[in-house]
Parts: C-alpha cells; sequence; structure tokens
C-alpha cells in the first residue's frame, strides 16, 4: 500500500494533523492503536476537571456559614453520583474522536504501527510505503513494576474515572500537576488522602516564593510528604506508605509520577538517527521534523511541551511542515502557558524564573491574599510573580497561585506574545472590584523597578490604603 502521508495516533496531535494534511492531500491513513478517543478527553483533562467542579462546590460549604448562609455542614458527597457524572460527561467529550474511523472508512486503519525506515511502516504485518510519517503515539501513566502487585487497588488517571466508587483513604504519590488536582479535589470530597513526592516542589511550581505561598494553602486540606521517595508496601490489609515526614495508611493508591511516551517497538531505530538513552530522537522544536527526514514526532511522545494545546498545535505545525515543498509553510511556536486547576490554581506564562537567570530582568509581586475581591469571596489566594526585562520594560512571563488564574494567565500571555510593556499593561482600565486589580497591583510594583515604565498610571504616586486606587 502507497499513501502521501501516514499519520500515527489519532489523539489530539494526530487528529490536529490529519486536518492539516487533508489541506493538501486525501491520500492519506490515520493509523491507531487502542481507544479512539483522545487521552484529555478520555482520562485527562475533561473528566479530570469535571471532578474538581464537584469537589470544589462541594468546598464551598465551608464558607457558607461566614457568608450568611446556615445549612452547610448537613451536605455530603454522593462519590458514586459524582463519578457517575464524570463518566456521562467523558463519553460525550469522546463522541467526536471515536467517531472518525466510520468517517474515514478505509483510510483508517486499526492497529499497531512501527517503522520500517524513513518511508516505511507496518500495521500488524502489512506494510505501507508513505512520502511523509507524523508520528503521535502519545503517552501512558508510569507505574513502577512492583506497585502493579497492588492490583486494583493501584490507580492512575486511566482507570480513577471508571470505578464506581473510591475507598476512604487515597495515597498521592507524584505532586505534580495531575497528583495535586486530583489529591486536592479528592480531599474536598471528603476522602483522607496524603500526598508524596519525592522533591519539595508541588504543582511544577519553579519560583520559590510562588511555592511558599502555595505550600501551606495545600497542607491545610491534605498531609503533604515531601523530599524522599515514597515507600510501598502492604501490611495487614492495608498499603502502608512512607515518605518524608511520616507515614499513611491507605486503602487505594493513585500514582501520578508521570508520562511515558508510547515509543516502545515503534521502530525509531531503523530512521538511522542517533537516539538517547530513553530511545528517543533529536526533535526539531520549530518543526516536529526528526533529523532531516521527512519523519515528525509530535504531542506527548516528544516531551517537548506535553499539555493538550500544544499537542494541537504540535499536530498542525506537523502536518503543515509534512506538506510537498511548494506549499509548506513554516510556524513559529506560541508562548508557553501552563495552568494547574487546583485551588489557588497555578499558571506559569512564558519560561519559568530559572531560566530567566542568565538575563537582566525584574519582578513585581502582589499578595492576592489582601486583594478585596479575594476576600470578599472567601477564597484562598498566594502570590503573583510577573517578570520584565529592566531596560525595557517588555513583559516576560508570570507564575501565580491565585483564584481565576486561568484568566489572568491567558491576560498576561497575550502580553507576552505582543511584547507589550509594563506601561502598555497599565494604560489599560482596571473594574473595581475584580481580581485583575491584583495583577496591577503586580504591575505597579513592576513599574518602579523597570526603565521606560510611563507615568500614565498611579504606579509613582503614594499609596492611599485604599484598595481601589493603590
Amino acid at each position: 500500500m502507497k499513501v502521501d502521508t501516514a499519520i500515527v495516533g489519532a489523539g489530539t496531535a494526530g487528529l490536529s494533523a490529519l486536518r492539516e494534511v487533508r489541506r493538501y492531500t486525501d491520500d492519506f491513513v490515520l493509523i491507531n492503536h487502542g481507544h479512539w478517543g483522545t487521552t484529555c478527553a478520555a482520562t485527562g483533562c475533561m473528566p479530570s476537571k469535571t471532578l474538581i467542579e464537584a469537589a470544589n462546590a462541594f468546598h464551598r460549604r465551608r464558607a457558607l456559614a461566614t457568608l450568611g448562609i446556615r445549612g452547610g455542614e448537613g451536605l455530603r458527597a454522593d462519590i458514586p453520583a459524582v463519578l457517575a457524572r464524570v463518566r456521562e460527561m467523558r463519553d460525550g467529550f469522546v463522541e467526536g474522536p471515536e467517531a472518525v474511523p466510520g468517517r474515514l472508512g478505509a483510510r483508517a486503519m486499526s492497529g499497531r504501527a512501527r517503522l520500517r525506515g524513513p518511508g516505511r511502516l507496518t500495521v500488524d504485518g502489512d506494510e505501507i510505503e508513505a512520502r511523509a510519517i507524523i508520528l503521535a503515539p502519545g503517552s501512558r501513566p508510569v507505574v513502577p513494576a512492583p506497585w502493579r502487585d497492588f492490583g486494583e487497588r493501584l490507580l492512575t488517571t486511566d482507570t480513577l474515572f471508571d470505578r464506581q466508587d473510591l475507598p476512604r483513604r487515597i495515597a498521592v504519590i507524584g505532586m505534580g500537576a495531575v497528583g495535586i488536582e486530583m489529591a486536592q479535589a479528592l480531599a474536598r470530597l471528603g476522602l483522607e488522602v496524603a500526598g508524596f513526592d519525592a522533591v519539595e516542589a508541588v504543582a511544577g511550581i519553579d519560583d520559590p516564593e510562588v511555592l511558599a505561598s502555595l505550600r501551606p494553602l495545600i497542607e491545610a486540606e491534605l498531609a503533604l510528604h515531601l523530599g524522599a521517595e515514597a515507600e510501598l508496601r502492604q501490611e495487614d490489609g492495608a498499603i502502608r506508605v512512607t515518605g518524608a515526614g511520616g507515614t499513611f495508611e491507605a486503602d487505594a493508591v493513585l500514582a501520578a509520577i508521570g508520562r511515558r511516551p508510547n515509543l516502545d517497538d515503534l521502530g525509531l531505530d531503523t530512521l538511522g538517527v542517533p537516539l538517547d538513552d530513553r530511545g528517543m530522537p533529536e526533535v526539531d522544536p520549530e518543526t516536529l521534523r526528526i533529523g532531516d527526514l521527512p519523519v515528525f514526532l509530535t504531542g506527548d511522545a516528544n516531551g517537548i511541551r506535553p499539555l493538550m494545546h500544544e499537542a494541537a498545535d504540535e499536530g498542525h505545525i506537523a502536518g503543515r511542515m509534512a506538506a510537498p515543498e511548494e506549499v509548506r509553510e513554516r510556524l513559529c511556536r506560541r508562548t508557553p502557558l501552563s495552568i494547574v486547576f487546583c485551588a489557588p490554581q497555578v499558571a506559569r506564562v512564558g519560561p519559568p524564573l530559572s531560566e530567566l537567570s542568565d538575563r537582566d530582568i525584574a519582578t513585581g509581586s502582589a499578595d492576592f491574599s489582601a486583594q478585596a475581591r479575594v476576600r470578599i469571596a472567601e477564597s484562598t489566594a498566594g502570590v503573583l510573580r510577573i517578570h520584565a526585562e529592566r531596560d525595557t520594560g517588555r513583559l516576560l512571563g508570570a507564575e501565580m497561585a491565585v483564584p481565576a488564574a486561568e484568566h489572568l494567565a491567558h491576560l498576561i500571555a497575550l502580553a507576552v506574545e505582543r511584547h507589550a510593556t509594563v506601561a502598555d499593561m497599565l494604560a489599560m482600565p482596571f473594574y473595581h472590584p475584580v481580581l485583575e486589580e491584583g495583577l496591577r497591583s503586580a504591575l505597579r510594583d513592576l513599574a518602579k523597578k523597570v526603565s521606560g515604565a510611563g507615568g500614565s498610571d498611579l504606579s509613582r504616586c503614594k499609596a492611599l490604603g485604599h484598595d481601589a486606587l493603590d
């Protein structure tokens, strides 16, 4: 079988690549092994956020008495009902991807693909020749082999949402984005939860001041054992988890220690390019091309920016770059943006602070715990830190642990993408009382430390002690 373009994987990156490939040819094949539903829709961002919404709604009962609303203590979380809604929502989200093979007919193939060289691959033994190959095989949760002995008591996000009910005590191993989201959500639903990680950080935070503001807020809701590898052993019918600072008796363990690219037996060794100790070839982050071959590695599998919106962008880029040379179009990567949906939300725009250490930057900060809208809403909040070039005032990025960080981060990302300065941002109107006033406070703090900040804002005035003006 000969085709112009072969796409391996029907997740977010693969489907995005398919859209672009169809712009230049109908001579393609889309190959997928396993479920025809994206990780995001089936086991990742969508079902997890559905669970988080339920958890946050139930947790809100704790603020009701302060707001003058009585009876909140009588509410209870029906875990089976919560999980049933998660599955109902998930099943709706995956309908689109699951319908792809029916729409494509013979151009969609179910099977395991393996490369046989730069322009050849096999699918369960059937050989395919292709001018260009786009690889989007995705990833899977990392589960250490000894942990598999715990059977159904060992959970991952691939299995968590299929549970009809949950045990009362759950240890979450790994306090990165997924781990902290799920640990806090399960704790807010009334389960007894403890979080473990080998490092001191949580939620992937790079800025030590942001981390210092968030950690006590999380520890107010669940026990954290950070800074040492977790050890698991079965004891008296429970799973005994030991980590830094303590031990936790669990009925189940949720493994959230990362995801492994699905590169096993993909045949990358047949491409004739060097592979690192993980079996990974060098991939150009701008074109997603492997070496100078007409082969592209996209999405979670390349480990460059393993996020859903980045996978969509990478599929788009690979689809354009895989086109014949006369219609090929090179595209730029967007400003990095990541969001963790714990409470308060954690977000980063641009490079982490540790990667800006070799540049002359200035940083502005705002403590959102004192922000008017936060206090009105009885929300938990940490700090926002925003960075700019000292000599130009051009914004470079930010990291924060604040309510509604998902919205503030998008605003800052647009500013960074457009090369806006501190003065540009302070020229915007800021309504009162809104969370964006906290961003304005950080920008005003930053304006005092950079050149060319401008004088049209009140940032150079002395504080009046009034939230609407300072």
